[in-house]
């Protein structure tokens, strides 16, 4: 069952994001794994920001850049799926990587 739509969530991409979920018929009641990215300036992410990353998040994994484009650091949170959330584990990934020259600004979840 889905929460009822929420059309106060900000107009921006997390908030667009949440609005197509919900037009989809996406059930935010249960756990789900939810995969967020760390975009850095350059690569590769020093080892001492990884390793900070897996005492937090020891499923962190790095992708490698490719033709397809630049490398990226990868992890997964498993909960709820909520607006407040994604905020805010972007907000304090951002504030943790910034001196690395990191930035999480992108998420997703498989939608069954």
């Amino acid at each position: 069952m889905s929460p009822p739509r929420d059309r106060t969530r900000p107009q921006d991409a997390d908030g667009d994001a949440f609005r197509r979920l919900e037009a989809d018929g996406f059930d935010f009641e249960p756990i789900h794994e939810i995969d967020f990215n760390i975009d850095f300036e350059t690569w590769p992410p020093a080892r001492e920001l990884l390793n900070l990353l897996a005492m937090q998040y020891p499923n962190i994994r790095a992708i490698e850049p490719s033709d397809d484009g630049p490398g990226y650091v990868q992890f997964a949170v498993e909960a709820k799926l909520t607006y407040e959330l994604v905020l805010f584990i972007q907000a304090s990934i951002s504030e943790l990587v910034a001196p690395f020259g990191g930035v999480c600004e992108s998420w997703g979840v498989m939608q069954e």
